[in-house]
């Protein structure tokens, strides 16, 4: 493989897989009052939020990590805030870690005193997040769009800052993602030395197996993977895979503190690419570097399938998460190129159409019927079954049904992203035109 595409590759994965606690739209808010809060360097007297309609779908539901329970955009950025001051220093979406009793108590109080509001930020990009907090004599402003920790502005009294902890967006990472194709991520797991798949993956292994055992071994949410084995049974591996991932998301979802390595910005989507092709590779007795040349098909078609849809969108990440896991299984089993195009081809065919109507319970379920249909459209592919061009958005090519999809989440699903939000906030008599 040509040197300087293995290099991008590696790129890819390196600034994608990176660890968050607990779901990344309340990590992104705490990141963001965090940095608000480390510029005023002082206690606002108030703290106002303005956020994208996906960012407030994804943080309605779910429990804020290390929160005792607490749920919320206000939770999350009050927290986060309160990071700030106790003089921790923490890293980007794990800034809840950091939490104790002492910032607990201070943020039951403040909240109570209606401290901090949010409002709606329309014509926003999907992934936007403004904090403003203000004191008597300074203001700090943040604005974080586009991904969870790319600081687009921070400033002080109307000065922008320089520095102060913030980071710029790569602005070459987009492109590089636009070199991805299926031919070329097959290539790249082949070519992949154990030395650098260790340094990309061997993080992702730990954590998210580590979360899908937690989410296993106590009742989490829904506890949607416990169900899954105990009506399954633990004999088949297909059963394990399911329902350890479903696992995973049902702890971190309802509040598990355990960190997980995240893909495609979403730490759903993380354990999805990892937990099934794990439990696959250790069922088939492979050594590690055949289980890192799987994780790195799973991570980047994932990678690949949503850099056409966009991080945040009514496209259930799920689907693309497990479309990766899908091809990364048939790749284990010695799957050529045109099975494992089948394989995405036929779980995009089945469930492209699941909706994400945000960060909750019901997000395991959504994995555990994103892989069956992955396991399904494998099963498919290898009896050379596929879904035929000209079927619904199914094309010849695998790289034009994938852009197809892309097309679909990104621009056909707007109107159905803002009737799900507006039903979320209550919005009962609204109507998208």
């Amino acid at each position: 493989m040509d040197k300087k595409l293995y290099n991008d590759f590696k790129k890819i994965l390196s600034s994608e897989l990176i660890p968050a606690l607990g779901c990344t739209e309340p990590g992104a808010i705490a990141y963001a009052a965090y940095q608000a809060g480390k510029l005023l360097d002082a206690m606002p007297d108030c703290l106002q939020l303005w956020c994208s309609g996906n960012i407030v779908k994804n943080v309605k539901g779910v429990i804020v990590p290390n929160s005792g329970g607490m749920r919320g955009i206000e939770a999350a950025a009050v927290l986060g805030l309160l990071a700030a001051l106790s003089d921790s220093e923490v890293q980007e979406l794990e800034v809840l870690d950091s939490i104790g009793e002492k910032e607990l108590a201070a943020a039951r109080k403040l909240l109570a005193e209606d401290f901090c509001r949010c409002q709606l930020e329309e014509d926003s990009p999907n992934l936007y997040i403004e904090v403003v907090a203000k004191s008597a004599e300074h203001e700090a402003r943040v604005i974080v769009r586009d991904s969870h920790t790319n600081i687009a502005l921070a400033s002080l009294d109307g000065q922008v800052i320089i520095g102060a902890g913030s980071k710029s967006a790569d602005p070459e990472l987009e492109s590089l993602k636009d070199e991805l194709s299926v031919m070329r991520i097959l290539e790249f797991a082949s070519a992949l030395s154990e030395e650098d798949g260790r340094m990309l993956f061997s993080r992702q292994i730990a954590a998210n197996e580590a979360i899908a055992e937690e989410g296993l071994a106590k009742l989490y949410g829904a506890g949607v993977g416990r169900t899954l084995l105990k009506a399954r049974g633990a004999g088949s591996v297909r059963a394990r895979a399911v329902a350890k991932a479903a696992a995973g998301s049902d702890a971190r979802m309802n509040g598990c503190i355990m960190p997980v390595v995240i893909n495609s910005g979403s730490g759903n989507q993380g354990i999805t690419v990892t937990v099934p092709v794990v439990e696959y590779a250790r069922d088939m007795g492979l050594a590690e570097p055949a289980l890192y040349r799987a994780l790195a098909v799973s991570n980047l078609i994932s990678i690949h399938i949503k850099h056409h849809i966009g991080k945040l969108s009514a496209f259930c990440g799920a689907v693309s998460a497990s479309c990766g896991s899908g091809a990364a299984i048939a790749y284990l089993r010695g799957a050529d190129y045109r099975q494992i195009c089948a394989t995405i081809v036929n779980t995009l065919g089945n469930v492209g159409g699941i909706v994400c109507d945000g960060a909750k319970a019901s997000c395991a379920a959504k994995i555990a019927s994103s892989l069956d249909a992955a396991f399904l459209g494998y099963d498919m592919a290898r009896d050379g079954l596929c879904f035929r061009s000209g079927e619904g958005f199914v094309e010849e090519d695998i790289e034009e049904t994938i852009d197809n999809m892309g097309k679909i989440g990104r621009y056909g699903m707007r109107s159905t992203d803002k009737e799900i939000l507006h039903l979320m906030l209550g919005h009962k008599d609204y109507i998208c035109d």
